[in-house]
């Protein structure tokens, strides 16, 4: 299977061997909170942060993850149209073909959970204490079961909100297209 773009078609397993790689998968990640055109030497300091746990990260290692970059990984982004790097100005912008690794790519929270089991929580959640209020629970109890569901709504939008918010780029370059 092959995910299809209109601008281009990137086998799947050209997908799984850009994404077998951390630091490339890094990359895309850092893009995608940030939209537009970031410098390889923030990305560099972005990924060395994440590999280190410093801030800032020792110079060696932001050294290296600059190298590896520069000599692999962008070009390797670029080759397959997920990223532009502008080598001379040492510019990265992510592509609207990246959106074709999204699939790929585990959709976690910034919590460490998939956005599908926050959701399931969520719901399982509001159930319970709708119907701990249909049932008469103490304290739950109190408030009317109708009001429980409008809460448990309003936290499924803001969630919902949250996650349009942080996926914002995807949605931006699709109209840009």
């Amino acid at each position: 299977m092959a995910i299809t773009d209109r601008h281009e078609t990137i086998p799947e397993t050209a997908i799984h061997d850009l994404l077998r790689n951390e630091r490339r998968r890094q990359v895309i990640k850092h893009l995608r909170s940030s939209v537009g055109t970031t410098t390889l030497r923030d990305l560099a300091e972005y990924i060395a942060e994440h590999e280190t746990g410093e801030a800032p990260p020792p110079r060696n290692i932001r050294d290296s993850v600059y190298n590896s970059l520069h000599q692999t990984h962008l070009p390797k982004l670029d080759g397959r149209g997920i990223v532009e790097y502008d080598a001379d100005r040492k510019t990265v912008r992510l592509t609207a073909d990246a959106r074709s690794v999204d699939v790929y790519m585990e959709v976690v929270t910034p919590y460490g959970i998939t956005w599908s089991e926050y959701y399931s929580l969520l719901g399982t959640l509001s159930l319970a204490v709708v119907l701990a209020a249909l049932v008469d629970v103490p304290l739950i109890s109190l408030v009317d079961p109708v009001a429980w569901v409008a809460l448990c709504l309003v936290g499924f939008l803001a969630s919902r909100g949250y996650q349009l918010w942080t996926d914002r780029w995807v949605y931006l370059n699709a109209l840009i297209d």
